[in-house]
């Protein structure tokens, strides 16, 4: 997707969260390396292709699920997200953005920068002090948003699930296990799936990571929790305009676990 700048570190060592002793490098040691990869399901108001999930983001955890959030410093808080990535090669990455990652309730370079920083800024692995010094302003931002569309496109949940029988249906429900079932068959772990109100919006996937968020491995794992649908009665909605209601619009950004 673009240019990408590139790291030394090796992808031979423990991955993060699995090492025994302690590790010090944490340019090439993810030390907050328990990694969600979280796409949404929006019907409500519609977002993305009728036949896809779409981005929500990629957020670090400390090993014990806990997480920190909005980690600076301010200098890195990237106000322009789009023209980073037109500056520095990767138009081919805001492209499928602009596609696959979008908001519901703001605009997207919004979702973006508050994805970045939120989230992105949080990475042991992508401080400034860790990239190559001729690096330009912004490298790690498009680093990051490059890694995470990487990674997006290998997750194919829409046609996991439709492997399995389970589609989008207005009158269809499914159980949970049948979901993760789906999952474990076509993808061989398990994930985290979020519901309001018996719908399914949102999906989470687990990871390690080998070496640097830059260039490293992820190391696939079952759901750390459970997300927030029941056992029973799921609903997977198409994404169509009959389900787009304003009063029952909801902000997920502000669901930052669904517990």
């Amino acid at each position: 997707m673009g240019r990408r700048i590139s790291t030394s570190c090796s992808t031979s060592g423990p991955a993060s969260c699995q090492n025994t002793t302690v590790e010090t490098d944490l340019c090439c040691f993810e030390g907050n390396g328990l990694i969600q990869h979280v796409q949404f399901w929006d019907t409500d108001p519609v977002t993305g292709p009728t036949d896809s999930w779409t981005i929500h983001g990629l957020w670090p955890n400390y090993c014990d699920g806990s997480y920190p959030e909005d980690c600076g410093p301010e200098s890195r808080d990237y106000s322009d997200i789009t023209q980073l990535l037109q500056d520095q090669g990767a138009s081919d990455t805001l492209s499928y953005m602009q596609t696959y990652w979008l908001s519901d309730d703001e605009s997207n370079e919004d979702f973006w920068e508050h994805e970045w920083y939120t989230h992105g800024t949080c990475y042991t692995t992508l401080q400034t002090s860790c990239l190559p010094s001729d690096s330009p302003t912004g490298a790690d931002a498009v680093a990051f948003f490059q890694t995470v569309v990487g990674l997006f496109q290998d997750m194919t949940t829409y046609e996991w699930l439709s492997q399995a029988g389970i589609t989008p249906s207005e009158d269809t429900t499914y159980k949970l296990s049948e979901l993760q079932d789906a999952l474990q068959s076509a993808y061989g772990y398990t994930a985290s799936f979020d519901c309001d109100d018996d719908e399914l919006y949102q999906i989470e996937y687990w990871f390690n990571i080998q070496g640097s968020l830059l260039n490293g491995d992820f190391v696939p794992l079952d759901a750390y929790e459970a997300g927030s649908c029941r056992s029973s009665g799921i609903k997977y909605l198409p994404k169509s305009d009959d389900n787009s209601d304003a009063s029952k619009k909801r902000s997920r950004l502000a669901k930052r676990k669904a517990l």
